[in-house]
């Protein structure tokens, strides 16, 4: 199958916002843009397969508050794929959302 070319999701949606963050470059925390709706991961997998945005994940272990052991992720985009999407339209479209974009 060949790689498709990432797509941009509605700019005021759940995807579009965990998308500005990642094209933005900066930390995703989850909870607060989610708002309990659906998951980040949930998210994550759908940018991936519905947008093809090549989006890494990186899985490590830690503790929780009260000491036990969890796992934590971090999602990102390849440095190569922000450039090439604020390119292609992602900064308009990050400024749609009041977002600026990167320069």
């Amino acid at each position: 199958m060949a790689n498709k070319t990432p797509t941009f999701p509605g700019a005021r949606t759940g995807r579009g916002q965990v998308l500005a963050v990642l094209l933005s470059n900066r930390d995703q925390s989850g909870a607060e843009p989610l708002q309990g709706r659906v998951s980040l991961a949930a998210i994550v997998k759908a940018l991936k397969r519905k947008y093809h945005w090549p989006i890494e994940t990186h899985s490590f272990p830690a503790n929780t508050q009260d000491g036990r052991a969890s796992w934590a992720t971090v999602y990102s985009l390849p440095e190569k794929m922000i450039e090439a999407a604020l390119e292609a339209g992602g900064r308009e479209w990050l400024e749609s959302r009041g977002v600026p974009g990167r320069r």
